[in-house]
């Protein structure tokens, strides 16, 4: 009898690469909570040269999710990059500026001392953002945030601008450098790694499905469309529901049965036939680099083939257990 594939495991899930850089551009920010809220008045475009006003308007159009108004704040390159990223990737970072899920409204007041004050509603949630006075160094100025609620302890982030085109563009927060090209070429690698993962995952589900169907029905099917969803009348070959879908994103999935070639009759031969699973990308770069060749024997192969398929010849891969 083959051994079981269960031995390959993807080990890594998707865990959302992007989503950890962008929680990183605020990491000296406290997530605020829900708290009592004021009246206050709806935000003001800024005036020129003012980098607290500027701040003030990217805090707004970042709690408003506007993704245009936003850009405006950045430099021309960052700018660039960002218009570029997909719209989820753009609201992703907007998010995770302001601290909140939803899109809010809103609110600037002054207090007292004139520095200002941007809260945004969302939700039920409010976070409060407390500027302190620019300094102004030549072409650089910094602005401190303040980030807190009643009763506790307000913490602090260093924002950064630089003067571009007679405007100041946002820098840097806390102690990273907003360098969003550089940022979004490590988030698409990331994302072809989860995809290669999330389709070593799923080659392993599908041998799985394969081992337990040849053990109920003492063959292996001849498509993996039949080991999907049963029918109203229960699980049968055609549809032994071991498998709620056969597919990855951006990957294709094709199956082949390896004859065996031990003696004895028809019966025993599909019973110990063995098989073989390849995943190729669908477009090759965008969901995934590496191919892959899974075996019954839960040997995993794969490796750049610019969208071929792996083969049996290719490099092992060796993935942790999960």
């Amino acid at each position: 009898m083959m051994a079981s594939p269960q031995k390959i495991r993807a080990g890594l899930t998707h865990a959302g690469i992007a989503a950890a850089l962008f929680a990183a551009m605020v990491m000296s920010i406290a997530a605020p909570q829900a708290h009592a809220q004021g009246a206050r008045s709806p935000a003001l475009a800024p005036p020129a040269g003012d980098p607290v006003a500027g701040l003030a308007d990217a805090l707004s159009a970042a709690c408003r999710q506007d993704h245009a108004a936003f850009a405006t704040h950045l430099t021309a390159e960052n700018a660039a990059a960002f218009r570029a990223l997909p719209e989820p990737q753009q609201t992703a970072l907007l998010k995770r500026f302001i601290l909140l899920d939803d899109p809010g409204r809103p609110l600037l007041s002054t207090l007292a001392g004139g520095n200002s004050e941007v809260r945004c509603e969302a939700a039920g949630l409010v976070a409060d953002m407390h500027l302190g006075a620019a300094e102004v160094r030549e072409n650089l100025a910094f602005v401190t945030a303040q980030i807190g609620q009643p009763g506790e302890e307000p913490r602090s982030v260093r924002i950064g601008f630089v003067r571009e085109g007679g405007q100041w563009k946002l820098l840097s927060v806390g102690l990273l450098l907003l360098d969003l090209p550089a940022m979004v070429q490590q988030w698409q690698e990331a994302d072809l790694q989860n995809s290669e993962n999330e389709t070593i995952a799923a080659l392993a589900k599908i041998a799985e499905a394969l081992v337990k169907y040849q053990q109920a029905f003492g063959k292996l099917p001849e498509a993996l469309d039949e080991l999907g969803p049963p029918a109203e009348d229960g699980a049968s070959p055609e549809h032994a529901g071991l498998l709620a879908s056969a597919s990855s994103g951006g990957y294709t999935f094709r199956y082949v049965i390896v004859p065996s070639t031990t003696a004895g009759d028809e019966s025993d031969r599909d019973k110990a036939a063995g098989f073989a699973l390849a995943a190729t990308p669908v477009e090759y770069g965008k969901a995934g680099r590496r191919s892959f060749y899974l075996d019954s024997n839960g040997t995993l192969r794969g490796d750049d083939k610019h969208g071929a398929l792996a083969t049996s010849a290719d490099p092992q891969i060796a993935v942790p257990p999960r």
